[in-house]
């Protein structure tokens, strides 16, 4: 009788397990993953070598929005940028300032000396389907600007939720 009870005992904790690796595995397949930012392209939002985590199951139910944080999957390299033009609009910068179908648009995330440092871009119309993203560290970023060109709603893999690390810096991506 204890032979069986034990024995019972080691099954639940074995179905117990084994459903938690299949919910971790759906999970991370389905709803969250992590990216590693490399580089310093979004800085001061993201710093080279944190891990963020983004959400893939977002966009499932609804489109990215200006100023999203959204994880960019290419051939040879994900991109960590935010999404500054949405299908359909014209993006021009001039003189610092960004402006959205010829309206000035505060970008509020970017203190001066990175809003200065946006240089002069377009006027560009965004085609349907893409977006065009920009890094927050406008100097050195690779971006809609110059080299990555607009980026394909399907490349859009993800929303940027949560820098888990490091732990002393946990905190929402804004």
């Amino acid at each position: 009788m204890e032979k069986t009870k034990k024995k019972n005992e080691w099954l639940e904790w074995g179905k117990a397990i084994l459903i938690a690796i299949i919910l971790a595995l759906f999970l991370r397949t389905f709803i969250f993953a992590t990216s590693i930012v490399d580089g310093e392209s979004m800085e001061p939002t993201l710093e080279d070598g944190e891990t963020v985590l983004f959400n893939k199951f977002t966009y499932l139910f609804e489109e990215p929005e200006r100023e999203d944080i959204v994880i960019i999957k290419r051939p040879l390299k994900n991109y960590v940028k935010r999404v500054i033009g949405l299908p359909g609009e014209t993006i021009s910068v001039k003189n610092k300032t960004l402006y959205i179908d010829g309206e000035a648009y505060n970008q509020s995330f970017l203190n001066n000396k990175r809003l200065k440092m946006t240089g002069h871009v377009g006027p560009i119309k965004v085609p349907k389907n893409n977006y065009f993203v920009m890094g927050d560290n406008r100097a050195i970023s690779k971006d809609s600007r110059n080299g990555l060109g607009f980026i394909r709603e399907s490349e859009i893999i993800g929303k940027s939720e949560l820098i888990i690390f490091p732990f002393n810096e946990w905190s929402t991506t804004r």
